[in-house]
């Protein structure tokens, strides 16, 4: 089968695709037939083995064998004594640190964070959700703790967990307002958000206004220049770690009424994922929420697919088409 490869940390170029062995699925394990996956900027964070935190699941001196942790596709063949899934049912999901999805196949525990696929989207949007959505719901539901009535803000409201942040907070019957730029403020006002801010002619936290939540899907802000804008009770969430930002959670878990927080949501326990995939495919279905797709690669364009997310500028995800 193809896979791509990855056996040093650098640019774009250190991906490559090779011929290996396809993987046979152990007593437990389900083999998926990978339709699509996705290029997002946590999967070039752990190709460049930055920041260095990252390493600490990619791997210390060099990273996993085949990246990519997010996936939709068909059970083709099941292990003994599976009894969640069978061949031919279409699931979605994310192998988590198993990592090993930008290849044809991969065999997987059906405990993993794996779920049927919802019935009215395509593999890549499924994909799509796989990585935003499954990222959105829990920062605002278990880290936001967010409520019917708060004012919320999403900072890179147009990326790959801003848009699905947007409409889930919308969605929690919030006061949703959208940071992005000029060229996207129609896209994030479609979704749902009550106000959006062009971040190129104004600074949110110059408005007057404050929020119960500031979610930095992007971490291009700080907890420093956003709490003048939160509520006396305000959270600041943020997607990306720094060691500054671990030192600010401490300090305001210690002292203060606003809080900096930062929730490893991709390390959380497969069973509590496979949950949200269920809910989620409940809220795609019913049409609650829905896919936002940028632009689609295949396997062998996925180097440029890292150099296309990296330049900062994409809308949704960038999905990864997997021929066979």
């Amino acid at each position: 089968m193809k896979a791509v490869i990855c056996i040093k940390y650098g640019p774009p170029e250190v991906l490559y695709q090779k011929e290996v062995e396809k993987p046979v699925p152990k007593v437990g394990e389900v083999l998926v037939r990978i339709e699509a996956t996705v290029a997002a900027p946590s999967d070039c964070a752990f190709r460049k083995g930055k920041p260095f935190i990252s390493r600490l699941f990619s791997g210390i001196t060099r990273p996993k064998y085949t990246p990519g942790d997010v996936l939709s596709g068909t059970i083709e063949e099941v292990g003994k004594d599976v009894k969640i899934f069978k061949v031919g049912d279409e699931i979605y999901g994310s192998s988590g640190t198993n990592f090993g999805t930008n290849a044809q196949y991969i065999a997987l525990s059906e405990d993993e964070a794996l779920a049927i696929k919802p019935n009215n989207i395509s593999h890549g949007e499924a994909a799509g959700i796989s990585e935003g959505a499954l990222t959105a719901l829990p920062f605002l539901r278990d880290t936001g703790k967010i409520k019917k009535g708060y004012k919320v803000l999403i900072n890179g409201a147009s990326g790959g967990v801003g848009v699905y942040a947007v409409q889930l907070a919308k969605y929690f019957e919030t006061e949703v307002t959208g940071v992005c730029s000029t060229v996207n403020l129609e896209l994030v006002n479609c979704l749902g958000a009550h106000k959006v801010i062009d971040y190129t002619k104004e600074d949110f936290t110059k408005t007057g206004d404050t929020y119960d939540i500031i979610f930095d899907a992007v971490g291009k802000s700080s907890f420093s220049h956003c709490k003048k804008a939160l509520s006396p009770r305000g959270l600041y969430l943020s997607t990306v770690p720094s060691i500054f930002l671990m030192l600010q959670m401490l300090f305001t878990s210690i002292s203060g009424s606003k809080k900096a927080v930062f929730a490893a949501t991709g390390l959380r326990k497969p069973e509590e994922k496979k949950k949200d995939l269920i809910i989620l495919k409940e809220l795609i279905e019913t049409k609650k929420i829905k896919p936002v797709i940028d632009r689609k690669f295949s396997l062998e364009q996925i180097s440029d697919a890292h150099r296309y997310v990296e330049k900062g500028h994409k809308k949704g995800s960038v999905i990864i088409t997997i021929e066979h």
